[in-house]
């Protein structure tokens, strides 16, 4: 148990695959055996549910799509599932199930299910807190940033890794459409190659080997007049988002503003950096009101000109 354990921070990543990775990494790094209620609180969209899948592969989760009209539900039913082959562990989305069941009989089912020895994952799990008289074993916030803490009698309670994670997942949401909206001006060789990562308030397209061919002040110019016509973009399927009606391949469907106009700040760093311990080429992004500062701190951070007639910069 990591009892001097006070908070561990993860950059949300975009699209399953990448999400589901982390929350394996964060099931064989923080989860115990001795963790019976797992609280995870963010906004709708924002991959708790996802994580959750990465953290328990082979889970059935309660508010899947696919099992959604799955009654009654199974943490309810306790009493019935007795014997070698009942669950170990339950999910519940509170904001969902609060839509059939109140509070306080959802908060005796999970504290039933703890009595047993069983594990409870709650998702919402602030909204119940206060039914509850008893804090998680480990409390997840999923916003721009995956927050960790193992709260103890002086806190962190639920609300306040809310607080965090919902004032931080607009970073996000903007930062993903805008990532999509670069990815437009990409050719389709480019964009077939193409690979991700994350900064603060802002992402990373990366290339393997050789660098885009990309006028990054043009490419900025066109993403901002997409920007300033405010066009709606939409959940399509689990691989798709539509951006003005049009579909376009996207691994995080559900993670974007609902339209461009809701953007603020986009630039792009003029340059691409080469990553050399990787080996891949990089377009930066950032979003937000400080915007401006974040590329010129990422330029702080790379002073190193490799080549003088194409400016790129190397780490």
């Amino acid at each position: 148990m990591q009892k001097s354990h006070l908070f561990s921070t993860f950059y949300a990543p975009r699209g399953r695959k990448r999400i589901y990775e982390l929350g394996m990494q964060i099931a064989q790094l923080y989860l115990s055996p001795f963790d019976q209620i797992i609280g995870v609180v963010g906004e709708a969209g924002s991959g708790k549910s996802a994580l959750v899948k990465g953290m328990f592969p082979g889970l059935e989760l309660t508010n899947d799509d696919d099992g959604v009209n799955v009654r009654p539900l199974p943490l309810l039913e306790q009493d019935e599932e007795k014997g070698f082959f009942s669950p170990h562990t339950y999910h519940l989305d509170i904001r969902f199930e609060m839509g059939f069941t109140s509070a306080p009989v959802l908060a005796a089912a999970i504290l039933k299910a703890v009595h047993r020895g069983k594990r409870v994952i709650v998702e919402h799990f602030d909204l119940i807190f206060p039914f509850l008289n008893q804090n998680a074993n480990l409390l997840i916030g999923v916003g721009e940033e995956i927050l960790l803490t193992r709260p103890n009698l002086f806190g962190p309670e639920p609300g306040e890794i809310y607080d965090i994670v919902h004032n931080s997942l607009l970073y996000r949401l903007m930062a993903h459409t805008a990532e999509d909206l670069t990815e437009l001006f990409l050719s389709e060789d480019d964009m077939e190659r193409a690979e991700h990562d994350d900064i603060n308030h802002g992402f990373i397209i990366s290339f393997k080997d050789r660098a885009p061919v990309v006028d990054l002040e043009d490419m900025e110019r066109k993403v901002n007049e997409l920007i300033a016509q405010e066009i709606p973009i939409c959940y399509l399927d689990e691989d798709h988002v539509t951006i003005g009606g049009k579909p376009h391949a996207c691994t995080g469907p559900r993670t974007h503003v609902p339209n461009t106009g809701h953007i603020v700040g986009f630039r792009l760093l003029k340059h691409l950096i080469y990553d050399r311990a990787n080996k891949r080429y990089l377009i930066v992004g950032c979003v937000g009101e400080n915007s401006e500062e974040n590329i010129k701190n990422v330029m702080k951070l790379n002073p190193t000109t490799m080549n003088k007639v194409e400016p790129l910069y190397e780490f």
